[in-house]
């Protein structure tokens, strides 16, 4: 089972103050709602709120000014605050990148030696579905996932499976709105489809080929990410 990640209540509000800034485009200057309408608009308490309104008043955000309301401090402040945020998820990806290289391409070169009738079955119907939920224009985040996960398991390796399962957190942001964007890597499709259909007919050098080929796409996409 997977750690369930702790997120105190005021970080989600200072995040959500954060967004309404950005939707609403305010401006340096700008007037946020009152402490009484936050705590309707969010669902929180006053202490929250507070504690989140504070931690923004420190990085220069927002400025709280007694008798008079909430302001925007400063909007190159919170889009640099943005840019970070973007820059320290691309940099995360990137490091996962090379693990998965390493891990899950090692997965890739057992699986082509040794996958199974039924599993080679069990992966079709999975691409099937891929294939339609991608034709009607849904999210194909976990079915994709679902594909790595069998290729994975198709290598008979439980040490390797049991690596790559500790590994799954981080493993998983690939597929849950990597950068906020949950189409990001649709363009790897095809190379399910080519890696495949190498590992199928136990052809090693071709599946490593197409499985390079995919991770060499998904590292030019999270670099072009501004």
């Amino acid at each position: 089972m997977r750690k369930i990640q702790k997120v105190l209540v005021h970080e989600q509000v200072s995040q959500e103050i954060q967004n309404y800034i950005q939707e609403k485009e305010l401006a340096e200057g700008d007037k946020l709602p009152s402490v009484e309408e936050m705590t309707h608009m969010f669902g929180v308490g006053r202490s929250s709120l507070r504690e989140a309104l504070r931690s923004l008043e420190a990085l220069d955000v927002i400025q709280v000014e007694n008798g008079r309301g909430i302001f925007v401090r400063d909007v190159n402040t919170f889009r640099f605050m943005g840019k970070v945020k973007i820059e320290r998820e691309r940099n995360f990806l990137l490091d996962t990148l090379e693990v998965r290289r390493a891990l899950e391409g090692q997965a890739v070169r057992l699986a082509a030696k040794r996958i199974s009738d039924k599993q080679v079955a069990e992966i079709e119907a999975v691409l099937a579905e891929y294939k339609r939920q991608k034709e009607a224009g849904l999210d194909t985040s976990q079915i994709d996932l679902t594909f790595h996960q069998l290729v994975i398991k198709a290598t008979g390796n439980h040490v390797l499976q049991s690596v790559l399962d500790s590994f799954s957190v981080m493993y998983e942001r690939f597929f849950n709105e990597p950068m906020g964007d949950k189409q990001l890597f649709d363009d790897t499709y095809p190379y399910h489809i080519t890696m495949f259909d190498a590992i199928k007919t136990h052809n090693t050098e071709g599946a490593m080929q197409e499985f390079y080929k995919m991770m060499d796409l998904i590292e030019n996409k999270l670099k072009s990410v501004k």
